[in-house]
């Protein structure tokens, strides 16, 4: 039902169906901010109702207190996002770049910020209460955290994504691990170099990261000249994560060596994915800094 009803939505209001090299239209774009305080650099899907409207928790990357940290969004395709800020409790953070949900937990996030501390949080009403906060595994003073996913695995075990974003001729590097919920606990990480072929300049290699019920990883990649733009962006088939059979406390990663563009986001740069659940169904958000932040739906979520 959710499907036919973005679907329906989608093709009414031209937004984005990328395929193969599939180039947005501005069209498709909802403004959810104005200034350099209110781009969106994650997003995840909270709920979704009948009529099509994705109720969705997103993070900002303010670093100053008092600055917003979350904001709530009601979207539906061809609709103006309704927004609301949702109050930060606990232990502050700052730099937040990823969030998603905690797999068969509702309303639990795990957020992450660019300095490699995660932050488990429950969100309620126009809150979030830090429930904890630790660090992924190998963190470096050199790494800059952009992308961080959650996904359970068909014998039930949580796998981990998480991605420093590299910078140009530095690739990012892309690692996963299993999760175990009940003490915030990371298994034996698997790490893997990864570079994007587009964009070409002033290259974020990674600045997102989703997987699938299956493991498949969908990566954004964003070039970033400064708070000014101009920006670019795509979408790319990353590869696959799955758990290892048996015993073996490691997961397996494999990365594609030219990976698949899925869509391509001129003058946008994109931060943030989150998949609408059983369904082909997205939303991409940006944090395009001086211009402010958007949103648009699009096609590109894969079992």
């Amino acid at each position: 039902m959710i499907k036919k009803v973005l679907s329906t939505a989608l093709a009414g209001a031209a937004l984005l169906t990328p395929t193969a090299h599939a180039t947005s239209h501005a069209t498709g774009w909802q403004r959810v901010g104005h200034d350099i305080t209110s781009g969106i650099s994650g997003i995840a899907v909270d709920t979704t109702r009948r009529d099509g409207t994705a109720e969705l928790l997103a993070v900002r990357d303010n670093k100053k207190p008092g600055e917003n940290r979350l904001v709530a969004l009601s979207y539906r395709p061809g609709a103006e996002p309704r927004q609301r800020a949702v109050d930060w409790s606990g232990e502050p953070a700052v730099d937040l770049e990823a969030i998603d949900g905690v797999p068969g937990r509702p309303h639990e996030y795990v957020a992450l910020a660019s300095g490699g501390t995660a932050y488990r949080i429950h969100w309620e009403g126009g809150s979030a209460r830090v429930v904890a906060a630790f660090p992924v595994p190998g963190v470096s003073p050199d790494d800059n955290y952009e992308g961080f996913a959650l996904t359970a695995a068909r014998n039930g075990t949580i796998i981990a994504v998480w991605a420093d974003r590299g910078q140009d001729e530095r690739p990012a590097t892309l690692s996963a691990a299993r999760w175990n919920p009940a003490g915030n606990a990371f298994g034996t990480p698997t790490s893997v170099a990864f570079r994007v072929p587009y964009p070409a300049h002033d290259v974020r290699h990674i600045s997102d990261v989703k997987v699938s019920a299956t493991g498949r990883i969908t990566v954004s990649s964003a070039s970033d000249p400064g708070d000014d733009g101009p920006y670019d962006s795509a979408l790319f088939d990353a590869g696959r994560v799955t758990a290892s059979p048996g015993g073996d406390d490691r997961v397996r990663l494999a990365v594609h060596r030219s990976p698949h563009r899925l869509a391509t986001f001129p003058g946008h740069k994109i931060e943030a994915l989150a998949c609408l659940p059983h369904s082909r169904e997205g939303v991409v958000a940006t944090d395009d800094e001086n211009e402010g932040g958007y949103v648009a739906a699009s096609e590109f979520c894969r079992p």
